[in-house]
């Protein structure tokens, strides 16, 4: 059953969503060569508690960490380890919080010290896939518009987009219908309401869109070993449109009115090695 939410609601779901955004700037700030992903774990776990939260991952179904934290072709659920991250490495943080009986949800990849031009185009494409789907959330519309959204642009750039793993409702529950697929056809599944709240996550290869899941149950990594990028907001179904209630302050280009990004615009959202 999908749950709209109320007005009142919505007011804890900003709370525990600001957090998420700010506990995830404090992250991407910390990542440089030299650090450890379990590193990031603790900052991320004792700024969750320290905001009156409970993180939301730590636990579920047996998740060891606050953060999920994949690396390179990792795509999703990288468990934190003692893993030095080096320059030109790219990793995806995804965190989930608590607070006050509602659900915050959110991830980024972020660029580690110099990346690659090709690398820097992924996470650029991955970004801007995120905010096509954002752009088309509005009442009326149906759950595929999103998922199109993302397709049409992540494959029209050359990347595939991840099956076996999609956004979701959240709420009073971590996950909540509907499923939100990263493809397929517009037009198609439920439609938007008023209240809904979405947790929007494209999660982009750039070889084959197949994944495998390592031995430890969780980390899934790209098939053949290619890059993979995961970004993620929660954003809710007003009667003007999205709001997202994840976002950070540093984020850029996410008003909507200029969503055409050229390759060398990609590679300029990042510091990038240049190309021998």
């Amino acid at each position: 059953m999908i749950v709209c939410k109320s007005a009142s609601e919505l007011v804890r779901m900003r709370t525990a969503n600001a957090l998420v955004a700010d506990v995830l700037g404090a992250l991407e700030a910390m990542v440089l060569p030299g650090v450890t992903t379990l590193d990031l774990d603790a900052v991320a776990e004792s700024l969750v508690r320290e905001g009156g939260a409970e993180p939301a991952f730590k636990g579920y179904r047996g998740f060891p960490a606050t953060v999920c934290a994949s690396v390179n072709e990792e795509v999703v659920h990288g468990i934190p380890s003692k893993r030095l991250l080096k320059a030109g490495d790219i990793v995806s943080l995804d965190v989930g919080v608590l607070l006050d009986g509602f659900y915050g949800d959110s991830a980024l990849t972020v660029p580690v010290g110099e990346i690659s031009v090709a690398a820097a185009k992924l996470l650029s494409v991955t970004e801007q896939s995120l905010e096509r789907a954002i752009s088309a959330v509005r009442v009326g519309a149906r759950v595929s518009d999103l998922g199109y959204a993302v397709q049409h642009y992540v494959e029209a750039n050359g990347y595939s987009v991840v099956r076996e793993f999609v956004g979701h409702g959240i709420g009073a529950k971590l996950h909540e219908e509907p499923q939100i697929p990263n493809y397929g056809q517009p037009g198609q599944g439920p439609r938007l309401a008023e209240g809904m709240v979405l947790a929007i996550e494209p999660m982009v290869n750039v070889g084959s869109a197949t994944v495998k899941i390592l031995k430890d149950d969780w980390t899934a990594v790209t098939s053949d070993g290619n890059l993979s990028a995961h970004f993620e907001h929660t954003v809710a179904v007003t009667a003007e449109g999205a709001e997202v209630l994840t976002r950070r302050s540093s984020e850029s280009n996410h008003d909507g009115d200029n969503l055409s990004v050229t390759t060398t615009e990609h590679a300029s959202m990042f510091t990038v090695l240049p190309e021998s």
